[in-house]
């Protein structure tokens, strides 16, 4: 039996792994979690976006912060682990509203919404599409992934936690 190494994907991080893994993104408010596997070849990662766009007069330190960085490296990383993008299976989670503002109506403070905009955008762009997602409303998150079986799991305070799909 091959046990599972498991994997905490903090904020702005990217993870990649070869073979069996457990991947974690915990406590996904306003943050993306983007989970992919390459069943054939057997590459999965995971990143933990924390906003839409890198900012255009600083440097970039950690790619995975941003959806416009963050989705692009994780695509490459698995690529040099031997996946390919046609077989990419997604699954994404979070983008949730976990604070309001004012009479709530200002979109631009809707960090989640943003997020969610963005990284649907990136992947779109790349030509890949999302299996599944578990993404707005105003709770956070926390997503596992097993890339031995495909599992994604998505776990919130007020809906206990639940299986999102099964990425094959």
């Amino acid at each position: 039996m091959v046990v599972a190494t498991t994997i905490l994907v903090g904020m702005a991080e990217t993870k990649t792994a070869k073979g069996p893994a457990t991947f974690a993104c915990l406590g996904l408010g306003s943050c993306i979690g983007i989970a992919i596997l390459d069943p054939i070849a057997k590459v999965a990662g995971m990143v933990h976006v924390m906003l839409p766009e890198a900012f255009a007069d600083r440097p970039i330190e950690k790619p995975g912060k941003f959806a416009d960085t963050g989705v692009p490296h994780l695509i490459s990383e698995l690529e040099k682990l031997g996946a390919m993008k046609s077989r990419m299976k997604i699954a994404i989670s979070g983008g949730a509203q976990v604070f309001k503002f004012g009479d709530g109506t200002a979109s631009r403070m809707d960090i989640g919404n943003r997020n969610s905009t963005a990284v649907l955008a990136q992947l779109k762009s790349l030509g890949l599409h999302v299996v599944a997602q578990d993404i707005g409303g105003h709770n956070g998150r926390t997503m596992t992934f097993d890339s031995s079986t495909g599992e994604i799991r998505v776990k919130t305070v007020a809906q206990g936690e639940a299986q999102l799909c099964i990425l094959r």
